[in-house]
Order: structure tokens, then sequence, then C-alpha cells
């Protein structure tokens, strides 16, 4: 009777597991679409269609095979991209996803009120 509860208890774990390997992919997956492919030039990674085929390959394992060994692969590259990609592309680009200044920034610069 306890082994089953256990069982089952590890199966509720490694259910939410896989669910958090597919919310990380996803949102990876959205992030490098979101950047611009001359950003990933710029930052020299790898490029755009590279990114979003590994990650969308990610996501459709996550998905459809459960195999823990491939899951894990994804994982790493998810773990990458998050680690060393983004953080590069960011600084590139300026800290967003293509954007460059504030909202506060004129023609000529940021806005500081006429002082």
């Amino acid at each position: 009777m306890v082994g089953i509860v256990l069982m089952t208890a590890f199966g509720g774990f490694l259910s939410l597991l896989y669910l958090a390997m597919l919310v990380l992919a996803v949102v990876a997956l959205v992030m490098a679409a979101l950047y611009r492919d001359d950003a990933y030039r710029a930052a020299d990674k790898k490029n755009k269609g590279f990114w979003l085929i590994i990650l969308g390959v990610t996501v459709a394992v996550n998905l459809l095979v459960p195999m823990l060994f491939l899951q894990i692969a994804g994982l790493v590259a998810t773990i990458v991209f998050f680690v060393d990609v983004r953080p590069a592309l960011k600084q590139v680009s300026g800290g967003g996803f293509g954007r460059r200044g504030s909202s506060s920034d004129g023609p000529y610069g940021p806005y500081n009120g006429g002082r």
C-alpha cells in the first residue's frame, strides 16, 4: 500500500518536472523568435534559424516523445539559450527585443524635463 502511494507521488513529481521543462522550452522559443536576426550575428552566436529549430524540436520532443534522454538534451539546449545566448542578445539589443531607448527618449536623447 505504501509503495503504491510513493509511486503515485513520484509520478506526480515527474509530471510536474516534465511540465516545467516544456514551459521553459516554450518561453525560450518565444524569446528566440522575438530577437532580431542581426542581433544573433552581432552577438556572435549561431543564427536565429538555428535556435528556432533547436528550441522548436525541444518543444516538440517534450510534447510528443516522452523519452527522458531526448528531453534532457532539450533541457540542456534551453539552459544554454537562457545562460549564454539570451544575455549576449540582450546586451547587443540594448536590453529588449530589438527596441532601442526608453519611452522618455526624444530624437536627440533622453528628455530631462527642461533642466
